[in-house]
């Protein structure tokens, strides 16, 4: 079997939905995208700057966007098996909810577009920021940050945990790391994953009221705890609880690892899970998607380890 992953904020990169849109269905697609949550997708994923689409209320939607766009085009190319392994890391999650037939692809961009715009209103409300713990004793590493009043946000596995709060508790962080760790403050707006974001989850719950689910087609992993999810209602309060509560990335690897995924793909437009994967599962065939041009190879890889 295989492992599809959708990667999360701080993926994107400037004209990073251009070599998608020379498909005239996926343009009109995301254009429609685009009046379902008041922004200008094509023009923000194609000719908008690094600033303009870091802002946390267009990253989102542009990255399930993309996303979407190519996990529509690699099943119009392979089978997808149902027991391939779906995942998605923190916004990822909601890509990874549409691939395996929770959410409709429209549904999951308004989702998205929701989440993001949500969540920088939270991040407005006091000075709050991220950083990447990398190396360290794991017990030493969420000691330091216990100590500091800060929140272990992502546990990614391979030695990283991104620590979150308060910016002066990060500032501390930074200037005083744990023992044999090294420790980089994140560029993104404020502390996600952890009850700052509280605001934002009441949103969300306002918002998934009217949203209709089904269960999952393929087998569909919570970054929350790594459990595979077979109900649409349990994911769906999955995703929205998921702003407020660490991302348990790491779990996830020990459920690939233990089911035996094959090899795994990463959507576009990320490659941080893919190395995450060759370091937690050491030999396993991995393919960061970035353009259509890696589909053929990404069909390969489905043909020989998606059976």
């Amino acid at each position: 079997m295989i492992a599809l992953l959708a990667p999360g904020q701080g993926a994107q990169t400037p004209g990073m939905l251009a070599p998608w849109l020379e498909d005239p269905a996926a343009e009109k697609a995301v254009t429609g995208w685009s009046e379902a949550v008041g922004l200008d997708l094509v023009r923000l994923g194609t000719t908008a700057d690094a600033e303009e689409i870091t802002d946390t209320a267009v990253t989102q939607p542009l990255i399930v966007t993309l996303g979407l766009l190519a996990a529509r085009r690699l099943r119009d190319k392979a089978e997808l098996g149902a027991d391939t392994i779906v995942a998605g890391h923190s916004i990822g999650e909601i890509t990874a909810c549409a691939i395996a037939g929770v959410l409709t692809d429209d549904a999951a961009v308004a989702l998205a577009g929701v989440r993001g715009r949500e969540m920088a209103a939270a991040c407005a409300a006091a000075p709050t920021s991220m950083a990447a713990v990398l190396g360290g004793d794991e017990e030493t590493v969420l000691a330091r940050l216990a100590e500091l009043g800060l929140d272990p946000a992502n546990r990614n596995g391979a030695g990283q945990i991104v620590a979150a709060g308060a910016q002066e508790a990060i500032t501390e962080l930074v200037a005083t790391p744990p023992e044999k760790a090294r420790v980089k403050e994140l560029p993104v707006a404020g502390a996600f994953h952890t009850a700052h974001m509280e605001p934002a989850r009441a949103a969300l719950e306002t918002h998934a009221a009217s949203v209709e689910v089904a269960d999952p087609g393929l087998t569909l992993l919570s970054n929350a705890d790594g459990e595979v999810v077979t109900s649409g209602a349990d994911a769906l309060r999955r995703l929205v609880a998921q702003v407020t509560r660490p991302v348990r990335w790491d779990s996830c690897m020990e459920t690939l690892g233990a089911r035996g995924a094959a090899a795994s793909l990463e959507l576009p437009p990320g490659a941080t899970l893919t190395g995450l994967v060759k370091r937690a599962l050491k030999g396993t065939p991995t393919l960061a998607v970035k353009t259509p041009d890696q589909l053929d190879a990404a069909v390969e890889i489905v043909s020989e380890h998606g059976r």
